[in-house]
């Protein structure tokens, strides 16, 4: 990510962030709908065993997303 932005895709096991935008147009409606806003807090809780899908908490919700999508969700520290 530029200008040393991250993704969640980037977070270690633990980590929570605050989402600050989605960058892909036709999944943000997706990650959206699942309660990945901006402002929201996000908690990055494990990995897959070969580190593909991740698990995330955010508005009360536990989700699985693949890499890819997770790389698509920008995130403050």
């Amino acid at each position: 990510m530029a200008n040393g932005r991250r993704s969640v895709a980037q977070m270690k096991p633990g980590e929570v962030a605050i989402i600050s935008e989605l960058e892909d147009d036709i999944l943000s409606v997706k990650l959206m709908e699942m309660g990945c806003l901006p402002g929201a807090t996000i908690r990055f809780n494990f990995s897959a065993p070969l580190g593909d899908p991740v698990c995330i908490s955010v508005s009360g919700y536990e989700l699985s997303l693949r890499l890819e999508e997770a790389s698509t969700i920008s995130i403050l520290n």
